[in-house]
């Protein structure tokens, strides 16, 4: 018969024995967490020290500020990237105020109805299709229906099409994160619900919104296949002026570049993969001083 001692001496060594495993299995696991951080960071810096080895000699004024050609040492990428830029700005005229208000309206104002969970349920589905097609959805509504022709209003609506369910998800879950706390005091002291919104919400929210405005915009700067259907330019010697031009972007004459046979071409690409990245760096070091600038607010 075991005495109240011997179970308490046989229960204290099985928990000393689950305390061992469970602190040897948290080590291995931290350990394959640790190499498998390294093992991406060490391939990316190899990428990066690669295409910067091969494309910083040829990235001076000349490769910018030239448009592109079939001879590698006169290729440039103005074009390119003047249509990212334009391309760009006018996805951010469009996802952004309609992503943000759709975010608002299905958090504070739709409530839980059926037709609300239906919408949110295929916004998240829209957010897994295939970039191409979008494309194919952006050349039969824009430039065939809509007759917008192949122009940048045109590629800027697919991608718009393309990186508003991010937007909207991301502007939900930012919109969730405000504590239900300020919503009641803003209410017990007379604001409306729109009043509240505004004033409120928003104003908390708008730093986690900016992160996905972020990785929105990241996605959209750097799509090739939707481009490639709308637009199908690569050899451009203009600069879009106007929302209704023809247009090419940076990802596509880099993949353009790239499947070029002459040698010379493979840095040329590599140049301009550093010009995309310093655009995109920069893109996302602004939306970064704004996050902050609404944190500290918050904070104060």
């Amino acid at each position: 018969m075991t005495t109240t001692g011997e179970a308490v001496t046989k229960a204290a060594n099985h928990s000393e024995r689950n305390l061992g495993y469970r602190g040897v299995r948290d080590r291995v696991f931290l350990v394959v967490f640790l190499l498998s951080v390294l093992i991406g960071i060490a391939g990316l810096l190899a990428l990066l020290i690669d295409v910067l080895i091969d494309g910083a000699p040829w990235l001076d004024w000349q490769f910018v500020s030239s448009y592109s050609s079939r001879r590698p040492k006169e290729a440039g990428i103005l074009a390119a990237l003047a249509g990212s830029v334009w391309m760009l700005g006018l996805t951010v005229l469009f996802t952004v105020p309609v992503g943000i208000a759709t975010a608002v309206y299905l958090e504070e104002f739709a409530g839980r109805s059926r037709i609300s969970r239906l919408i949110q349920l295929n916004i998240a589905n829209l957010a897994g299709v295939p970039s191409i097609i979008y494309g194919l959805l952006g050349l039969t509504a824009f430039v065939y229906f809509l007759s917008l022709g192949r122009s940048v209003l045109a590629g800027a609506l697919t991608m718009t099409l393309l990186v508003l369910p991010i937007v909207i998800i991301a502007s939900q879950e930012a919109i969730k994160a405000v504590p239900n706390g300020y919503r009641d005091a803003a209410f017990a002291l007379g604001a409306t619900r729109w009043q509240m919104v505004k004033t409120v919400v928003l104003p908390q929210a708008v730093p986690g919104m900016m992160s996905g405005i972020i990785l929105a915009l990241s996605r959209a700067i750097g799509e090739s296949a939707p481009v490639l259907v709308i637009s199908s330019l690569v050899f451009l010697t203009f600069v879009p002026t106007s929302p209704g031009d023809r247009f090419t972007v940076l990802p596509l004459q880099i993949f353009t570049w790239v499947s070029q046979p002459q040698k010379d071409f493979k840095a040329v690409a590599s140049a301009g993969i550093i010009l995309l990245l310093i655009v995109l760096l920069s893109m996302n070091a602004v939306a970064i001083l704004v996050r902050n600038k609404y944190q500290r607010k918050r904070q104060d």
